[in-house]
């Protein structure tokens, strides 16, 4: 019997008749079988977690096992080695997820997850479809590149200076405010006294202050104002419990802003001023940073959570900051900090799972400039100079590339870097050192020689130097030269010298005075301090050295002083072996502080101070300023105390050869968490225009537009752009002068002009928060990427393993096109990289690697022969169904 329910199936009808003597075959497979398909037995996540860690490829064809063979067999055979690849790395995610991994398991299921990530995305790359267009990103009709850069501005917003309305009173133009604005203009320089004892008893509200100075200004002949700006303040989100709690946003904050004009510059100077001193700390359970600013002899000056008697200061560091190792003022008083980030800001996205980032805040505590160091994995930052000049040197250690394309002796191990830098953020060069094994740079120092100095620790013997066994402590020199004065700075490794025992040694600090360079670190568990003499090319050779006894602890810093060395650090060494004693160790860990002759040779100046209470006390850093000791850390913690117990930070300040504490102050942060990590110190940097919420010196107007100051990318990073229309892959390079300008033209190029790039501007962006309260300045410009009229778009891939500039610009690897092509494009959306630092990092992974497999099960479906047919539906017409019931009575009959 002719089986006729295909032709009723087409229209919603069925049949009733049993297949029987002429009946047709079954249908014949179109698709080969799925790995996911439920006839098919899937592995296990142990034997996947197994083949995912065994070494081999991820994504193999060879292993696309294909029952069905036809015109699509090649883009069958990719998909599902994809699909094997991407499950293998979901067992990867999920084992992550798990409880009680150790941190070694954790690295090496991150490292696995990274170089997972990288095959596929190569392959990706390489691999040709024929029925659908698969890319690592997503499908777009347009894109906007994350990373922008800064528009010139001559506004200038402070934090909140006043609480409540308009026309109350403001707490903090009270007293004696006096400070003079200076504007540079082409006739001149006006410097304007501004001293609000002027106004008499006239109440001093916001608008009446801001009139009494632009009263000033406009008498001056000049065109800048001030003017008060309302803060928008947000809803505050807490948790108590399991239960979220949204409270009512806060009352009106105000700020002063200052409105410019691009041919006045402007400058603030206070009347009178004193030394201020920056802490940064981490702050709460939400592991968030802070800068607080104190001024020794300042009354509580806030009347917000955490302040404290001395502080006038206090201002959030962007978010993603993982910590702050390193800190130090310019000579124009203003604050640098190096920072590890594990996610750039909402303008300057990172391309790594880490990096770090240099930063230059005010002394508002504005971030006012920010430089990606722009490694392609991981870097850490763990040291800081600046020289009389404004130069500024950073050093840490760097995994993966750095130079574009260059990843030192072994991509997966830790080497030295230092990155310096002019005194407007310019980098000025780079230089990488490394070990065959792991190595860092800890400490770093401009020499009165004009060189360039880092210390730091090795596991192997460092280029041109010979180890001892274990880590061992180093220090090198790099001399620079210019061919003229317009051409670039070059930096030379001119002399090394490896130092240590048999065991693991390190360097922790480190300064130079005159020819001397001395360093103090910490050498098989014993605590030594040695000193260099520095010859004409730079190389450091040992003098002296002296062992002050069993460490348990670490050194905090080192400085040379009217002829003596001033260490300081913490210990649970109560006897540290350092002449006469003027406070005694109290228990738990102390902050101590010695003074020893410039020799290293004992000596009955031989001073020693400990600090502390009977808890355990940490010395974090230590600034030494005219002969004086600044000391921050964790104060008196319970011996024993969980990570989740409540800390305390402390500032003090004492006299070295005394001992005796001439401040100090302490004080907690939000959920009871605070922990100082470094102190700075800036001769006259606190005055009167704290409480304004007004720098020192002058407003910067604009910043650097070349591509590599703004962003993450480095000279020699790249992309690739496929042009929809011929195929043709371009690659789009990364130059030192490239602006947002340059680069548009270059991708419309590069793409056959298929695709067309204009650039965007956002006329203010947030920079940061002042309590619950946002804070915007300024405006950003970045790049919007769409299809050119009647084109067919193009695909954006990502460059090579450490060359990528995609993720410096913080776009996607995907297919930029209209939504109506002819050509189906799938994208996974599958990012460099997937953190898997935590459990609650895994999870996101994993749910990131099942909708990338998801996407392909959806281009599976798409080859479907049949997709692509329209569907029949409703129910058969009636002239249909008479002959279809006519022909079953036929055969009816015919077949008795």
């Amino acid at each position: 019997m002719i089986n006729n329910s295909y032709l009723l199936g087409l229209y919603g009808g069925t049949s009733t008749f049993s297949e029987g003597l002429g009946s047709t075959s079954a249908a014949v497979k179109k698709q080969p079988t799925a790995p996911w398909s439920t006839s098919v037995k899937p592995q296990s996540q142990s034997d996947l977690l197994r083949a995912a860690l065994s070494g081999r490829r991820l994504v193999n064809e060879d292993n696309a096992v294909l029952d069905v063979k036809n015109a699509s067999s090649g883009d069958y055979r990719k998909i599902f080695a994809m699909y094997q690849g991407l499950t293998m790395l979901e067992a990867v995610a999920d084992r992550a997820g798990q409880k009680n991994l150790t941190a070694l398991e954790r690295s090496q299921l991150s490292k696995r997850m990274d170089a997972g990530l990288a095959e596929i995305s190569a392959y990706l790359g390489a691999a040709k479809f024929d029925g659908v267009r698969m890319v690592q990103g997503q499908s777009e009709t347009k894109a906007q590149t994350g990373a922008a850069v800064p528009r010139d501005s001559a506004k200038y917003v402070t934090g909140a200076v006043h609480t409540g309305a308009l026309t109350d009173e403001v707490a903090t133009f009270q007293g004696d405010v006096k400070f003079n604005i200076t504007v540079k203009k082409a006739g001149g320089d006006q410097v304007i006294a501004i001293d609000l004892a002027e106004m008499g008893a006239e109440p001093r509200t916001l608008q009446s202050v801001t009139t009494y100075i632009n009263g000033k200004l406009e008498a001056a002949g000049v065109e800048t104002r001030m003017g008060r700006e309302q803060l928008p303040s947000e809803p505050k989100v807490i948790k108590s419990g399991e239960t979220t709690i949204t409270l009512p946003a806060g009352p009106d904050k105000w700020a002063l802003n200052l409105q410019g004009v691009s041919y006045e510059k402007v400058s603030f100077t206070p009347v009178t001023s004193s030394d201020a001193v920056y802490v940064v700390q981490g702050v709460g359970k939400s592991g968030g940073h802070e800068v607080l600013k104190f001024q020794e002899g300042a009354g509580q000056t806030s009347g917000e959570a955490f302040w404290v008697d001395g502080q006038v200061g206090q201002s959030s560091l962007p978010d993603g900051v993982e910590t702050v190792r390193a800190s130090a003022t310019g000579p124009d008083g203003s604050m640098w900090i190096v920072a590890d980030v594990s996610a750039g800001t909402s303008t300057q996205p990172i391309k790594g799972q880490g990096d770090v980032v240099l930063m230059k805040l005010d002394s508002a505590g504005k971030v006012v400039l920010s430089r990606a160091l722009g490694a392609a994995s991981t870097a850490s930052g763990y040291a800081i100079a600046v020289d009389a000049d404004g130069r500024v040197a950073v050093a840490g250690s760097v995994v993966g590339a750095l130079i574009p394309g260059a990843s030192g002796a072994d991509a997966n191990v830790a080497d030295s870097f230092v990155t310096v830098f002019d005194a407007k953020g310019a980098e000025q060069w780079t230089q990488r050192r490394g070990a065959k094994a792991a190595d860092e740079a800890t400490a770093v120092s401009f020499g009165a020689d004009g060189r360039v100095y880092v210390a730091g620790r090795s596991q192997s013997s460092m280029p041109g130097a010979l180890g001892s066994g274990g880590w061992d402590g180093y220090v090198q020199a790099f001399s620079e030269s210019q061919i003229h004065s317009l051409a670039p700075i070059t930096a030379t490794a001119t002399g090394i010298n490896q130092f240590g025992t048999a065991g693991d040694d390190n360097v922790q600090a480190m300064t130079t005075d005159g020819d001397k360079l001395y360093t103090a670190g910490v050498e098989n568990g014993r605590m030594v301090v040695r000193q260099f003499q520095i010859d004409a090319t730079g190389s450091p050779t040992l003098l002296s050295s002296r062992d002050l006894g069993h460490a348990s602890g670490e050194i905090a810093g080192i400085s040379v002083a009217n002829g003596q060395v001033i260490l300081a650090g913490s210990t649970r060494n109560g006897a540290l072996d350092i002449g006469q004693i003027n406070t005694a160790y109290s228990g738990g860990t102390d902050a101590f502080v010695a003074v020893i002759n410039s020799d290293l040779s004992a000596s009955a100046n031989d001073r020693l101070t400990y600090y502390g209470g009977a808890g355990d006390d940490t010395a974090a850093d230590v600034k030494i300023v005219d002969g004086k000791v600044w000391l921050t850390g964790i104060s008196d913690r319970t011996i024993g105390a969980k990570a989740e117990d409540p800390t305390s930070g402390y500032l003090a300040r004492l006299n070295p050869q005394t001992g005796a504490v001439e401040w100090s102050q302490t004080w907690t942060g939000a959920d009871r968490q605070a922990a100082p990590t470094t102190i700075a110190v800036a001769a006259g940097g606190a005055s009167v225009l704290d409480r304004l919420g007004l720098p020192q010196g002058e407003i910067p107007q604009s910043d650097s537009k070349q591509l590599v100051d703004a962003t993450s990318l480095r000279a020699g990073d790249r992309f690739y752009v496929t042009s929809g229309t011929t195929g043709r892959s371009v690659a789009v390079t990364i130059d030192a002068k490239d602006t947002l300008q340059t680069l548009a033209r270059k991708i419309e190029t590069a793409s056959g002009r298929t695709l067309k790039v204009t650039i965007k501007t956002d006329k203010d962006h947030v920079t940061g928060l002042d309590g619950d309260t946002k804070i915007t300045a300024g405006g950003v410009q970045r790049l919007s990427i769409t299809y050119a009229d009647g084109r067919d778009g193009a695909v954006l891939r990502a460059g090579e393993a450490g060359r990528d500039a995609l993720a410096g610009l913080g776009l996607t690897p995907g297919y930029i096109g209209p939504s109506s092509s002819d050509l189906k494009t799938f994208g996974l959306d599958l990012p460099k990289t997937l953190s898997l630092k935590d459990a609650e990092a895994a999870k996101a992974a994993t749910s990131t690697l099942q909708l990338a497999i998801k996407a392909l099960r959806d281009a599976y479906k798409a080859l479907d022969p049949d997709s692509s047919k329209p569907k029949v539906t409703g129910s058969a017409p009636p002239y249909l169904k008479a002959q279809l019931a006519n022909y079953q009575a036929a055969l009816a009959r015919l077949t008795g």
